[in-house]
């Protein structure tokens, strides 16, 4: 029986066929199913993933004729869910199959954001390499995100009307619209938590390490928390203790980027 909330993942054409089956696979066999399951097609796709979207023919696909980014194709993607509460999913990820009931159950005590530690794997979901970790509370919320995101991003849960009112997502940070997104939606007072299970295996490959580091990399993250920063949401000890190390490891090769990140993410 289908549940009201939608579920909102974006597609782009360097995406992996065999990921993105098993990604929407994980969504589908959920122990409390979405009642609509929206896809962005985000800009033209080759005939091995337009083959796998085909294959579900339940999807509500959103198709954009160029490529836009992650931020402006969920942008996308949220006018035309029907459902004020939203589960994102990456096109690449695997959800547990109590993921979006538990979640639910969380959001629906009065929550504007839900989200929960996650697995980190290579190659299949058997080989864990770490675990992503987030503060519970709203409090320890606020006070993690003056120096880390506070939520992981492919396992969040969130109602649209929070979203809509904070802005959207925005393309001023590349690669931290959703960071963004969160601080906007703090301010304005959302409510939020996250659970203590993690309800989500996320892909960690080569490719990840590298966005996630360089010094283009390490000047955009640095910008981003200055402007935390001048808006007063931190402070300048939270900007050194905080913004200041993160970029310092960008910074570093990727085999050594690499190695500290697993040391930081080991499951506990």
């Amino acid at each position: 029986m289908a549940n009201p909330y939608s579920v909102l993942m974006s597609v782009y054409s360097e995406e992996n066929a065999v990921n993105l089956r098993q990604s929407i696979e994980s969504v589908m066999t959920q122990d409390f199913p979405a009642s609509e399951f929206v896809l962005v097609i985000d800009g033209p796709i080759g005939s091995a993933l337009e083959e796998v979207i085909n294959s579900y023919p339940s999807l509500k696909i959103v198709r954009l004729p160029q490529n836009v980014g992650l931020g402006a194709a969920l942008n996308e993607g949220l006018k035309h869910t029907s459902y004020d509460i939203v589960a994102r999913m990456d096109s690449d990820d695997i959800a547990t199959p109590s993921r979006m009931g538990k979640e639910y159950s969380k959001i629906s005590e009065g929550l504007d954001i839900v989200s929960a530690p996650v697995y980190e794997f290579e190659g299949n979901i058997s080989f864990l390499t770490g675990q992503r970790d987030v503060p519970h509370t709203q409090e320890e919320i606020i006070e993690y995100s003056k120096k880390r995101n506070p939520f992981n991003h492919p396992c969040v849960m969130f109602r649209k009307s929070a979203v809509i009112e904070a802005g959207g997502y925005k393309a001023d940070y590349p690669l931290f619209e959703d960071y963004d997104l969160w601080i906007r939606m703090l301010k304005n007072g959302a409510r939020c938590a996250n659970l203590s299970e993690p309800l989500l295996y996320m892909r960690t490959d080569e490719g990840m390490y590298l966005r996630r580091g360089g010094m283009d990399y390490a000047k955009i993250m640095l910008s981003f928390h200055k402007m935390l920063m001048t808006t007063g949401w931190t402070s300048k000890k939270d900007y050194y203790t905080g913004a200041i190390p993160h970029a310092i490891v960008c910074a570093m090769p990727e085999f050594i980027r690499r190695a500290v990140y697993r040391k930081l993410h080991q499951r506990p």
